[in-house]
């Protein structure tokens, strides 16, 4: 029975010291949480008023390094955002037999480029895009277009992320 009490400590500290070494092992691999992103320009103007764009605005006013400026006043910004683009689209993927809609894939693509007021582009014209899987019933039509609203404003805060990061991908104006 001794032997069982003093192995106790001597397993808590055993415990400790992996949990140490574990802990230099991640400092040591350059694991490091994702900060907010630095980004080459100090003022942005984003026109247009989608939720995407007001999305993407949130994201900005959030990271706290740029100020948004009004579309109307975009010649004083660093730099310009524009949105040339935004599709979404509804794919067919599968029917059954009977010919209905069984599964449809959702997309939604963004087409961006960045510039500077004097014109420079610093992001050429980019396609970015996202898609989900929508399995279809014909009974539960209504549930199924609110789940479909619900994946496309995931897809928009994936894209939103993604702009950010390649924005901050942009190193001089």
């Amino acid at each position: 029975m001794n032997n069982r009490n003093a192995s106790l400590p001597r397993r808590g500290f055993l415990l400790g010291l992996a949990a140490a070494g574990a802990s230099l092992g991640l400092a040591g691999c350059g694991f490091e949480l994702r900060k907010a992103p630095v980004f080459a320009f100090k003022t942005l103007s984003v026109s247009g008023n989608s939720e995407l764009i007001n999305r993407l605005r949130r994201e900005m006013r959030a990271a706290g390094t740029v100020t948004l400026v009004p579309p109307e006043q975009a010649q004083s910004a660093d730099a310009i955002l524009e949105i040339l683009g935004e599709n979404r689209d509804r794919i067919v993927i599968s029917t059954n037999s009977a010919g209905l809609l069984r599964e449809l894939q959702l997309q939604l693509r963004v087409r961006f480029s960045l510039r500077t007021p004097g014109g420079k582009m610093l992001l050429a014209p980019t396609e970015v895009s996202q898609t989900r899987d929508l399995s279809f019933n014909e009974t539960n039509a209504l549930a199924k277009e609110g789940e479909a609203e619900l994946l496309y404003r995931d897809m928009q805060a994936d894209i939103a992320q993604q702009l950010m990061r390649r924005l901050a991908a942009v190193k001089e104006l």
